[in-house]
């Protein structure tokens, strides 16, 4: 069974920074891209950041130029540097991981259980 631990949320001013750390555990077989989304209060939960195995990313708009991703796929880790941060960014972070998983072969798609960035002043 594969699951995903989060930390580095937190309370933290406007125009602060926080890192998130994930890392993943069980027999993963390969990772195609772990990523990390977000959701806020009353809102849909949204894509931040992606990485795909091959160091390719994708950063929301939103993030772009802000937030910067990175992955250890060897340690089965992802992080997410958050600079200048707004309170917009509030909301509940999710580190997600897919890729292949088991005997035989099936698709995984793991969810980490959250954790929440507040911006604020």
């Amino acid at each position: 069974q594969v699951q995903l631990v989060e930390s580095g949320g937190g309370l933290v001013q406007p125009g602060g920074s926080l890192r998130l750390s994930c890392s993943a555990s069980g027999s993963i077989f390969s990772i195609n891209s772990m990523g990390w989304h977000r959701q806020a209060p009353g809102k849909q939960r949204e894509l931040v950041a992606l990485i795909t195995r091959g160091g390719s990313t994708n950063y929301s708009d939103s993030v772009k130029g802000r937030f910067t991703i990175s992955s250890d796929n060897a340690k089965k880790s992802v992080n997410l540097q958050m600079n200048s941060l707004m309170p917009e960014d509030t909301a509940v972070y999710y580190c997600n991981v897919r890729g292949l998983v088991g005997i035989p072969l099936q698709a995984l798609d793991a969810w980490g259980q959250g954790t929440l960035v507040t911006v604020s002043s």
